[in-house]
């Protein structure tokens, strides 16, 4: 099955930290040349990345935490956190570039110009509302499930994150929420930032029960996901979604340098296949794949063209 894949370029690629900062410039120049065969060969297609409006960034985030990011970004130093993320000149436009990709990439699925859309700077899972966290400046994520079920009325959303760490800012800020289903394979809390995700956060109130964090120890390789992605499946698969978001971060392949996993990545043909089968068959087709993390480059590379072959070629 041959399927209309976009991957938005553009600005966005100006979502990185100054040297020698693990999240710098190399990462998506790295990507770019791997990425070249399949746009040469129409496999995928160039989306257009654009800014994301204050008024849409503010779907998700306090206003008081925007004209944080926008001080500091005309200052061009200090911290938007505890540490981890440093501001530079141009991080809000950059940040804001991000988001809006995620945006230009939800607008072109449910408008019919892709079926899927990958966008690499996308799946800043860990900001909060009112703060940064762990690279993370705006989540690109929660300003998008809410600009979905704003402009296109659409409701229930799967989220599926492979990314090493935990995505926190996602769960927490929708651990109630019925109609956003959550799966996060992820490594341990207990080894490895942010310190959650652990088996009995299951979602509280109208969201208890459609939430799964499945925790992995430090180590664990292909067989440790695939069953994890096995436990997934059994409450996946019983339901219709009107969109599917991965998070295909790929900081737990082997050699990353900030995590302790032992992916190849074959984890991520795995779960791409799986929810490319999951959204022609319970979302009308609608998959958007977010970057995430990943600080070995060569990985990074690999597992997004993976990702991106998957959903293009079914292979």
């Amino acid at each position: 099955m041959n399927c209309k894949v976009g991957v938005v370029l553009g600005e966005n690629l100006r979502y990185h930290f100054p040297k020698p900062h693990p999240l710098n410039e190399d990462r998506y120049k790295i990507f770019l040349e791997k990425l070249q065969e399949l746009l040469d060969n129409n496999i995928v297609i160039k989306l257009s990345a654009r800014r994301a409006t204050d008024e849409e960034i503010l779907l998700f985030h306090e206003k008081e935490y925007l004209e944080l990011v926008k001080r500091l970004s005309k200052i061009g130093s200090g911290y938007l956190d505890y540490g981890d993320t440093p501001a530079y000149p141009g991080v809000y436009e950059a940040s804001a570039y991000s988001a809006g990709s995620t945006l230009e990439a939800l607008d072109s699925i449910f408008q019919g110009k892709v079926q899927h859309a990958f966008n690499p700077t996308g799946g800043l899972h860990h900001a909060y509302k009112e703060r940064a966290s762990g690279f993370c400046v705006f989540n690109d994520i929660c300003i998008g499930i809410e600009y979905a079920r704003k402009k296109y009325g659409i409701k229930k959303i799967l989220y599926f994150d492979i990314d090493a760490h935990h995505g926190d800012g996602v769960y927490y800020s929708y651990e109630e929420d019925g109609e956003l289903y959550f799966v996060d394979i992820h490594e341990d809390g207990r080894f490895l930032f942010p310190g959650t995700g652990f088996e009995n956060e299951r979602g509280k109130g109208e969201g208890f029960g459609k939430k799964l964090n499945i925790p992995l120890k430090p180590y664990s390789g292909d067989e440790e996901f695939l069953r994890a992605l096995k436990r997934a499946e059994e409450m996946i698969l019983n339901e219709n979604y009107e969109l599917i978001i991965l998070q295909c971060g790929a900081d737990g392949l082997r050699g990353d340098p900030l995590t302790h996993l032992n992916y190849t990545p074959n984890v991520h043909k795995e779960v791409t296949k799986l929810l490319h089968k999951l959204s022609h068959e319970k979302s009308k087709g609608r998959l958007l794949a977010l970057g995430g993390g990943g600080y070995n480059f060569e990985n990074v590379a690999n597992a997004w063209i993976t990702v991106l072959k998957a959903l293009a070629l079914n292979e």
